[in-house]
């Protein structure tokens, strides 16, 4: 449904997407967002509220949610691509900043694509939580697990290059993005993989390809390792693996701590120029909306309890012992892809020697890039992710 208010004069593209908007397809949280779109100078809002979307001349006295910004070539290229705008988003012609969630939520509810297996955002309400997820393609599941302090927004890459044979799955783990975050969840891999086979659950998948990203990957190993008849294929990029050096602040770390997420002052004007500080190409491209989803959680107080509880329980995994990781990881029997970056400072690809030590069986690619390999070299990544899906 589109409402145009006769004064606003938007170009003839916007106006054309405003009208293929399809709420199906598009999780608005709230139930309501202001979404503000930028063409040459200009700007317009759309305002979507009950499954209706009004565009009206920009409120600039009005904060908008989310921010998507291209030339008017490129929103014309938009409107006549069935793709919903995610090449030109892919190739840098499209910036979509503050929120991804609703940014690409837009694209995907104005591409004019009806067919099966269209990228689609959802809620889904599971015995753990409400679980965030974007999803496209048919044919087998593969689920995407995102990183600490990341959402499912970091797996586009990989759900565009894999969603022509497979449904790919990528949520927002309980605690990050827009799913709910529990005060009194333990943020641990066991509970990340039951959060991961309740989501399954509800999907209605019996078992899935798993892909994970840092904290994903850990969550991937847990899911292999309680849940082994629900994994298919693992594929970990940089995934967290326990130190096998000294922790000077493991005894701290396991003494009772208060949720210090839940009453620490965080300012945005504080917080915002040092974290782009410290992630390079913090205000830049793929990297800077990727800061924009990190800090709409990590400034609120609840997703700073989860983040800190989750960082505890990375840096706190025991590595030896009959339950340490170490010991544990050698019973991971799935086939799996280990993704490293030799410029990795998180994950040093050093670990990779003790993985073939533990795990002979698994199979290793090495990729000049850091700790996100599926946005920092994605035709590489995915063509390894391709090669053990396409096996036996």
């Amino acid at each position: 449904m589109l409402n145009v208010e006769t004064q606003v004069e938007a170009p003839e593209a916007i106006q054309v997407l405003v009208e293929r908007f399809d709420a199906d397809v598009i999780d608005v949280p709230g139930g309501s967002a202001r979404i503000r779109l930028e063409s040459g100078g200009d700007a317009w809002d759309v305002l979507i509220a009950g499954g209706s979307a009004e565009l009206q001349a920009a409120e600039q006295r009005l904060a908008a949610d989310c921010l998507l910004t291209a030339k008017p070539d490129t929103w014309r290229e938009i409107a006549s691509d069935i793709r919903g705008g995610m090449t030109a988003f892919r190739r840098g012609g499209l910036h979509v900043r503050r929120n991804l969630h609703l940014g690409i939520g837009f694209l995907a509810a104005t591409s004019g694509m009806t067919e099966p297996g269209r990228l689609r955002f959802d809620s889904v309400r599971t015995k753990k939580a409400t679980v965030s997820t974007l999803s496209a393609g048919t044919g087998e599941p593969v689920v995407c697990i995102h990183g600490l302090g990341g959402t499912k927004a970091s797996f586009l890459p990989t759900v565009a290059a894999l969603a022509d044979r497979h449904r790919v799955i990528a949520l927002d783990l309980p605690g990050f993005g827009e799913s709910d975050k529990p005060i009194a969840a333990a943020y641990d891999a066991p509970y990340f993989a039951n959060s991961v086979t309740a989501l399954m659950d509800e999907l209605g998948l019996e078992s899935a390809h798993i892909i994970g990203n840092s904290l994903g990957g850990r969550v991937g190993i847990e899911l292999g390792l309680l849940h082994s008849e629900r994994v298919r294929k693992l594929a970990l990029l940089s995934p967290a693996v326990a130190w096998l050096r000294d922790r000077p602040l493991k005894r701290l770390l396991q003494l009772p701590l208060p949720r210090l997420g839940l009453i620490q002052p965080t300012p945005r004007f504080i917080a915002e120029p040092i974290v782009r500080r410290i992630v390079p190409g913090g205000d830049r491209g793929w990297v800077a909306a990727g800061v924009d989803e990190f800090l709409r959680c990590y400034l609120t107080p609840r997703g700073r309890a989860a983040f800190y509880e989750a960082a505890r329980n990375i840096y706190l995994d025991e590595p030896n012992g009959d339950d340490g990781f170490w010991t544990r990881l050698g019973g991971l029997e799935c086939d799996t892809l280990f993704v490293w970056g030799r410029s990795d400072t998180l994950v040093p690809i050093a670990f990779m020697k003790h993985v073939e030590r533990t795990l002979p069986r698994a199979r290793h690619v090495e990729l000049d890039c850091g700790h996100v390999p599926q946005l920092e070299r994605p035709i590489q990544t995915h063509a390894a992710i391709r090669e053990l899906l396409a096996t036996d």
